[in-house]
């Protein structure tokens, strides 16, 4: 599966701040749309290196948990230096 583009909370539209994503629209799974992180982050749990970002090098998306318990999704680190999840388009 791959994640094609994000949702920002409200009023974070221009944020950089990965627990500030809402929903992620994910393809190639039974129905393509948007998925509350919290729901993306559970699969993952379930199903390791399931999903990539739909951007060059592809890398995967991991479950993680912010210092206040919220789940949220990054994708696996790379040579940019910023989370490859934040540069797909947003809606």
């Amino acid at each position: 599966m791959k994640a094609t583009k994000i949702k920002m909370k409200p009023g974070c539209g221009y944020s950089n701040n990965l627990i500030e994503i809402d929903q992620i629209y994910l393809e190639g799974c039974k129905q393509n749309g948007f998925y509350p992180k919290a729901s993306v982050h559970d699969y993952l749990k379930e199903h390791p290196n399931s999903i990539q970002v739909n951007i060059y090098p592809y890398p995967d998306l991991q479950p993680m948990l912010s210092q206040n318990g919220e789940k949220y999704v990054r994708s696996e680190p790379d040579y940019t230096g910023k989370d490859n999840l934040l540069k797909l388009p947003r809606e």
